[in-house]
């Protein structure tokens, strides 16, 4: 069985996308802000594909995969998963599917992450859609959730947010200097 790493065939270029013209507008925010809500309308509206990573990983942990302890105990620590392994993913379930638009949610969670998407597939965003949520809030949604997941305990909330605060805000601020940060206007906290 092949692993993630592996799991892409790549043509020349070095990137299995660099055939394929797709539209990336990358959804990011705090844990429990409402990207996986927000994407779901604009699939439905807008006829993009949802990419979560979270999902994404979660996925191949419970796949049985060579990854999968790994990524079971950096999503327990709420640490962020390498780069390789979230990108190729993202690659795969690019590749796998029809349509030429993605919303690509939670993902890049940190400066490192940003550039190794840019540098291994060749795309740049469209945009960012940020989705700004008090830090308050956001706790209340994620422990009220009851999705059964395991990173929606206290002690996980409070790793996650600090690794937002610290790595994540920096990938927003450097979209931000380029123009590419939307903010939407109308959005309220589900």
């Amino acid at each position: 069985m092949g692993t993630v790493i592996d799991a892409a065939t790549k043509d020349n270029d070095g990137s299995a996308l660099a055939s394929k013209k797709v539209t990336i507008i990358f959804v990011l925010g705090g844990p429990g802000s409402g990207k996986g809500t927000q994407c779901a309308n604009i699939v439905q509206h807008y006829g993009y594909t949802h990419l979560s990573a979270g999902d994404l990983l979660r996925a191949e942990r419970d796949s049985g995969s060579e990854n999968g302890t790994m990524i079971d105990n950096m999503i327990a620590e709420g640490k962020i998963v390498p780069s390789e392994v979230t990108i190729k993913l993202l690659e795969r379930a690019i590749l796998e599917t029809d349509n030429d638009k993605f919303l690509i949610d939670g993902f890049p969670r940190n400066e490192e992450n940003r550039a190794a998407f840019e540098s291994v597939t060749g795309i740049e965003p469209e945009f960012v859609l940020f989705f700004d949520c008090s830090e308050e809030e956001m706790t209340r949604r994620l422990l009220s959730r009851n999705q059964g997941r395991t990173d929606d305990n206290i002690e996980t909330i409070k790793k996650r947010f600090k690794v937002y605060m610290e790595s994540s805000l920096p990938v927003i601020e450097y979209y931000n200097s380029k123009g590419k940060v939307r903010r939407p206007i109308i959005y309220i906290c589900p």
